[in-house]
Parts: C-alpha cells; sequence; structure tokens
C-alpha cells in the first residue's frame, strides 16, 4: 500500500471548511504520509474487490479514498454517524 501523495476531489475542502474539520482532517492526513495507520483507523471497506479505504477524521467523519497511481485520491467525506 505505497502512495505519495493525497489528493482531495473537488469541493472536500469546502465541505471541512463549512463543518469546521480542516485543521482535524490535515492532522490526520499527516498521520496518513507518515504511515501511521492506526492512528487515523485507515482500512479497507467491504466488499474489499471494489478497492476502496476510509480513514478517521474525528470520532463522527469518515474519509473515502481510493489509491490510483501512487496517489491517495479522498472522494468523500461521510457522517458515518447517520
Amino acid at each position: 500500500m505505497l502512495f505519495e501523495k493525497i489528493i482531495e476531489e473537488k469541493d472536500i475542502l469546502k465541505y471541512l471548511m463549512k463543518r469546521d474539520l480542516l485543521s482535524q482532517y490535515k492532522k490526520s492526513k499527516i498521520y496518513l504520509l507518515l504511515w501511521l495507520f492506526a492512528k487515523v483507523n485507515f482500512w479497507l471497506r467491504e466488499p474489499k474487490k471494489d478497492e476502496i479505504y476510509y480513514f478517521r477524521i474525528n470520532r463522527q467523519f469518515r474519509a473515502y479514498c481510493i489509491i490510483k497511481n501512487n496517489e491517495l485520491r479522498i472522494f468523500e467525506i461521510n457522517n458515518h454517524q447517520n
């Protein structure tokens, strides 16, 4: 599982700023780049054949992503408590 940089789809940063999650997201992003996956609960989502990963931003929000061309591409931020 190798990735060199993290790329957000458009409107992800707007979503984070609207919910005041930007600083928590940046901290999670640093942990991922340092390969400290346990700190953010970085896991492969079921069904595993889809190769969609997720990681924790805080207790309430999760980021969903895929790994493509050595890049972690974040395509959705979701409130997993709803």
